[in-house]
């Protein structure tokens, strides 16, 4: 097996290994949430395929323990983003009730709006959550296109294949803007006045009384390995075809 195919074979392992790994985290904290009850605060996960329960702390009240899917804080979340007037988040596969009962309709939508009056990106945006599994199929496909093809470099498939961390920041940076700049929407916002606003990407901010935080998980690591190596399957491709 040659260099290139050993770079390209680890980043494809890195790139389904991904899929599967938490990618970003947020977290909301107040004084109205006690670290002995909250230590992570009011905490969630971003994975590709939906957005998770982040709150997996042995201390956190046992009403928010992590027994049933979709619950915790992910619902505490989605009542402080409806307490200022921001919509529900998407939470692609991962639509349950509070109940933790899976449900056939986007959790984001609100008992008094119809399926109709959705916005038109949370549309979109739970479609690539519902569907993320099946692009991830066509990245490693195209990923082995580039290993096993040897006559041309096919740098092109190799590039589309290893920028997820590309393409899940454009999509996350672009969601927060969306949701902070459409506020009071669906009937929700005890804080009319707030203003619109770009939620925290990077590091620490502040909205209303609670503070933001916002970084990245191991899985947004792996998958910027799975770019690196195939960034180095490429050279090591473009080489061995100027030796041969």
């Amino acid at each position: 097996m040659k260099k290139y195919q050993i770079y390209a074979g680890i980043g494809i392992l890195l790139l389904i290994a991904t899929y599967f790994a938490p990618i970003w985290w947020v977290a909301l904290k107040s004084i109205q949430y006690p670290k002995s009850m909250y230590p992570k605060g009011i905490r969630i996960e971003f994975k590709y395929n939906g957005v998770y329960n982040g709150c997996k702390g042995v201390n956190e009240r046992s009403e928010l323990s992590a027994s049933q899917a979709g619950a915790n804080c992910l619902i505490e979340m989605n009542k402080i983003n409806h307490f200022i007037g921001m919509y529900p988040i998407v939470q692609g596969i991962n639509n349950f009730d509070e109940e933790g009962n899976r449900v056939a309709y986007p959790i984001y939508a609100a008992e008094s709006m119809t399926q109709a009056e959705i916005p038109g990106y949370l549309k979109f945006l739970d479609f690539v959550l519902q569907n993320s599994k099946y692009f991830f199929v066509i990245f490693v496909l195209l990923g082995l296109v580039f290993m096993f093809y040897r006559k041309k470099v096919l740098a092109w498939t190799a590039i589309i294949a290893g920028s997820i961390p590309v393409y899940y920041l454009l999509l996350f940076i672009y969601s927060l803007y969306w949701y902070g700049h459409h506020m009071g929407l669906h009937g929700g916002g005890a804080f009319s006045g707030i203003k619109p606003f770009m939620p925290t990407v990077f590091g620490e901010g502040k909205v209303a009384q609670f503070i933001t935080m916002s970084y990245p998980n191991y899985g947004f690591l792996l998958a910027v390995g799975a770019l690196l190596f195939f960034l180095l399957a490429i050279l090591a491709k473009r080489k061995d075809l100027l030796n041969s």
